[in-house]
């Protein structure tokens, strides 16, 4: 049996714990290998403030936790803007500084006679068949369904703040193609 507390067997008996931990965090195989030797290496250099109230391998992951989430931080911040905003369905309702192109029209309807419209509802099923599968899933459960937050964010593996960047995006979507195809048919 391998000495628990000596840091020169922790990546034999706890590497791959706390490399799937990582992988399933990350989903990124060099993400994941780095945070492990991060934290190995946070291990051994702090292994002698190592209390013990807990196991090493929860201590181990414990680091972990806090290097992912020091990962994410400083990915986030060194995002670049330019290329999520050219990714952006919604990057051609908006001028440089954010406001409209063209101001959405308001609707005439209320909200309780498109609910009673068959009509409605086919051209919104088509509308939302015309959006990316992974919009369209949480659009569905959320929207549709009324699922909570956490559930479809369990169902579909996502972080929440994922959840709500493709449910604006559906929204957005959505919302063009219903003026498009319902709206401005009423028009005529």
């Amino acid at each position: 049996m391998a000495d628990d507390n000596n840091p020169h067997t922790w990546l034999n008996e706890h590497g791959d714990y706390l490399y799937r931990y990582a992988i399933s965090r990350l989903h990124n195989e060099e993400q994941a290998s780095d945070m492990l030797q991060e934290t190995l290496l946070a291990g051994w250099k702090g292994h002698t403030g190592f209390s013990g109230q807990s196991s090493v391998r929860t201590w181990l992951v414990g680091i972990l936790k806090h290097k992912i989430i020091d990962h994410i931080r400083k990915e986030i911040r060194e995002r670049n803007l330019m290329t999520a905003v050219e990714a952006d369905p919604t990057t051609p309702y908006f001028d440089t500084d954010g406001r409209w192109h063209e101001a959405p029209h308001a609707w005439h309807e209320s909200p309780e006679a498109l609910c009673s419209s068959s009509q409605f509802h086919d051209v919104l099923e088509q509308c939302m068949r015309k959006l990316p599968a992974s919009q369209q899933a949480v659009f569905r459960m959320r929207e549709i369904s009324g699922e909570d937050t956490e559930s479809v964010c369990k169902s579909c593996d996502i972080t929440s703040t994922n959840l709500h960047v493709l449910l604006y995006r559906a929204r957005m979507a959505l919302r063009h193609c219903l003026q498009h195809h319902w709206f401005e048919q009423e028009k005529h």
